[in-house]
């Protein structure tokens, strides 16, 4: 026999019990940047996975009501960033709404498949998108690794709690 939970009383499932769950979960940050016409674009996200080793694939989700959701619509190639913990402000930046996110102090060039490419992550990758999928108000996007480079020195940065965190030994 196991001892009883501290949850005596299940709740139903709703938005709010899932963000709560979910801030029980630490993890990592990435930035997703694309081209929209000439204009930059990106956001930050903590729905990163790996998806495939042949070929190297990778997932993450984008909310359809998002501002970049109309460039992530169309895109053929997407930029997707490790970041350090050193970057939280960077982290900040692309995951505030209406910030100017390719403006200073965020540094940046125009990388593979014209896709911005963020300097200072611990690593990034150019993916070519092979498939939205969606699922409820979101699209979980799956795209196939093209090219990519990483750092090596440097710890991950987290999101847990509502807040970017840092790994602790």
């Amino acid at each position: 026999m196991t001892a009883p939970s501290a949850l005596t009383t299940p709740r139903l499932a709703t938005p709010e019990l899932l963000r709560s769950v979910f801030r029980q979960h630490a993890a990592g940050v990435a930035v997703i940047t694309a081209t929209h016409g000439s204009r930059p674009v990106g956001f930050t996200a903590t729905s990163l996975a790996s998806v495939s080793a042949e070929p190297p694939m990778l997932s993450f989700g984008i909310g359809t009501g998002s501002s970049c959701w109309p460039a992530l619509s169309e895109a053929t190639h997407v930029g997707v960033h490790i970041l350090a913990e050193r970057q939280q402000e960077l982290a900040a930046t692309f995951a505030r709404s209406g910030a100017d996110r390719f403006g200073a102090p965020t540094s940046w060039r125009e990388g593979p498949e014209g896709v911005p490419v963020l300097d200072g992550a611990l690593a990034w990758l150019v993916c070519r998108i092979v498939a939205r999928v969606p699922a409820g108000d979101h699209r979980i996007v799956l795209a196939e690794a093209v090219v990519g480079d990483r750092e090596d020195e440097g710890r991950p940065l987290l999101y847990h709690q509502g807040r970017f965190n840092a790994l602790r030994d």
